[in-house]
């Protein structure tokens, strides 16, 4: 008899509305050139706790914003460390995965972020501007953002905090930045990079092709974080000076928008993650 080949439990949410995107689309396509190499299952993410003793690890694709079930996460994670299961991606991230404190601690340690307080007390440290941007720390899919003009910060700061059922509120400058880019790793490996060309369209994305600086800049952020297995996106903005700045570490389920790749780059990032799998099953 051949060998039995490993059995994944794939966690997705086929059916959440995110603006712009189609999560079940590229779910489709990665699951369908997963199941050459895998036996594959889907589930939601409500269901991973109970389902995931059956399979040999639990892949966390395009799961939705955690606020839509955190509970069933902190569920699952707390039952998937008891029971030694493995996650990918690894859940031992230290950005979105763990939420946004750590906008805070790159900003406090010097890194190209844009630069991000949580306290009235700490407005004075970030840069003059004419709006800021205010938004839940556990937020996500930019709910409950709101820009507002300087002589206005302190008090939607207040606000916010007595209407955000998540807590405490982050505070940074609006940066008015040429574009936005993505750059995306398997495990510490860049595949490739998208922009927006307009930055009234996030996710009308093109190919982008990165300078070594560029990704020296990625790769500082992918080296910070604590994930050796799994897939991570670098979210930047080009900014009025025309360096980058960090937007956000995506380390738990990062849309990975394969529809704006050909299919030489599709196919190549399908090899790369099988890979990754691989060798994530191998080591544990």
């Amino acid at each position: 008899m051949p060998p039995a080949r490993p059995r994944l439990l794939y966690v997705t949410d086929l059916a959440y509305p995110a603006r712009g995107r189609r999560y079940c689309d590229e779910d489709i396509f990665l699951t369908a050139r997963l199941r050459r190499a895998f036996d594959l299952a889907l589930c939601h993410p409500r269901d991973a706790a109970a389902l995931m003793d059956a399979f040999d690890a639990v892949v966390i694709r395009n799961s939705a914003p955690l606020l839509e079930h955190r509970e069933a996460y902190e569920a699952f994670r707390a039952r998937a460390a008891e029971r030694g299961t493995r996650v990918y991606n690894q859940l031992t991230g230290r950005a979105d995965m763990a939420g946004k404190q750590y906008l805070l601690d790159l900003t406090a340690a010097g890194f190209p972020v844009i630069p991000t307080v949580d306290r009235a007390e700490d407005l004075h440290r970030l840069p003059a501007a004419d709006e800021y941007v205010v938004k839940p720390r556990l937020g996500a899919d930019s709910m409950g953002l709101r820009v507002v003009p300087a002589d206005r910060v302190r008090d939607e700061m207040s606000t916010a905090v007595r209407e955000e059922a998540t807590g405490d509120v982050l505070v940074q400058p609006r940066v008015h930045f040429a574009y936005e880019v993505s750059f995306c790793f398997v495990d510490h490996d860049f595949q490739y990079a998208l922009y927006a060309p307009d930055p009234g369209r996030r996710w009308e994305l093109k190919p982008y092709e990165p300078t070594v600086r560029d990704l020296e800049f990625a790769r500082r952020f992918i080296d910070w974080n604590t994930v050796g297995h799994g897939v991570q996106r670098v979210d930047a903005c080009r900014a009025p000076g025309g360096e980058l700045l960090l937007v956000e570490l995506e380390d738990l389920n990062p849309y990975l928008s394969l529809d704006a790749l050909d299919d030489t780059g599709r196919d190549d990032f399908v090899a790369a993650l099988t890979a990754s799998l691989h060798r994530f099953l191998a080591a544990h």
